[in-house]
């Protein structure tokens, strides 16, 4: 969500978004609207990319590289 909630945008777990959900008051203001919709598309990118790094250390996450109990 940007802008307090007035952009959402919505990405699967390939990072593709496929959703996006925008304010009726932003459309008379392009500048606004493009700042809004750049940064709410980048925040949900990195989101998905934290998740898959959290995933990819789950599942490490039982397996002790050093050999060691």
């Amino acid at each position: 969500k940007g802008g307090g909630g007035m952009v959402q945008a919505s990405a699967n777990g390939l990072g593709e978004i496929i959703d996006i959900t925008i304010d009726d008051s932003l459309m008379d203001d392009r500048e606004s609207l493009q700042i809004l919709l750049i940064s709410t598309v980048n925040d949900v990118l990195k989101m998905v990319e934290d998740n898959k790094k959290s995933q990819a250390m789950g599942m490490l996450g039982g397996i002790n590289p050093f050999g060691e109990s």
